[in-house]
């Protein structure tokens, strides 16, 4: 496997990236992973790492580059705690439209590198980003070819760029799995998706008794079989859409 930790251009600056893929075979599809609000780490590393062992190209950005911020550490369970009032502070400081930019100049840098296949692109986003990971699709159609949100917050929402709708309009297959206890994703807002995302290119999927969370390892919540059944959903959406 090949492994680097890069800094790339932006249009407000420069995020580093981590980067990985397989040494032989390529040009590999490319998959722009998108962190969760508690950021970069190696639990997230871990996890690009088992996307790039089946033959991918993948691309960790930090997101929170432009606080100047890269790794937070561990968040305190506190809510008053001054690494979760960090976390969201930096949480909110982001946008639909600055992720997206973010994902254009990753699909810009892999465009220039031999061993990445840009034409074909996949976007999966956690937590946060679930919903940056939905709108890549209708952003750039040309060559993002799948999306997943897992446990994704704020996919319904009452803008025209609601995500789960932009999702929907694109014609890159999407998949979107949500927990059953997630008071950031209430069921009230899964049952809505699942009613107006019926028929369309994608699937929302429900996972009973799990919370949110729970595809990390290092997560109170972290439950083995959802994870295991979430990275076979993914391996599929992907191999059914980049080759």
């Amino acid at each position: 496997m090949i492994e680097r930790q890069l800094d790339i251009a932006t249009k407000d600056g420069a995020s580093t990236t981590f980067v990985t893929h397989p040494e032989r075979g390529g040009p590999h599809p490319v998959i722009v992973f998108l962190m969760d609000a508690p950021a970069i780490r190696e639990e997230l590393r871990d996890m690009a790492r088992r996307f790039a062992a089946v033959g991918y190209y993948v691309m960790l950005p930090n997101l929170y580059y432009r606080e100047k911020v890269m790794e937070i550490g561990p968040i305190d369970m506190d809510p008053n705690s001054a690494s979760r009032k960090q976390m969201y502070e930096l949480m909110n400081s982001l946008s639909i439209r600055m992720v997206l930019d973010d994902v254009d100049a990753m699909l810009e840098f892999a465009g220039a590198d031999p061993a990445a296949d840009a034409t074909r692109v996949g976007a999966v986003g956690y937590c946060m980003s679930g919903r940056f990971a939905l709108c890549a699709g209708a952003h750039r159609p040309d060559v993002v070819k799948a999306t997943a949100s897992i446990y994704g917050v704020k996919l319904v929402t009452d803008q025209a760029n609601t995500p789960h709708l932009a999702a929907k309009g694109a014609p890159a297959e999407f998949y979107i799995a949500c927990a059953e206890t997630d008071h950031w994703a209430p069921m009230e807002m899964v049952e809505q998706m699942q009613k107006e995302l019926a028929g369309a290119n994608g699937e929302v999927e429900l996972y009973m008794d799990v919370e949110h969370g729970f595809a990390f390892p290092k997560r109170h919540c972290f439950d083995k079989p959802a994870a295991e059944r979430h990275w076979e959903r993914l391996y599929a959406l992907f191999a059914r859409n980049l080759g």
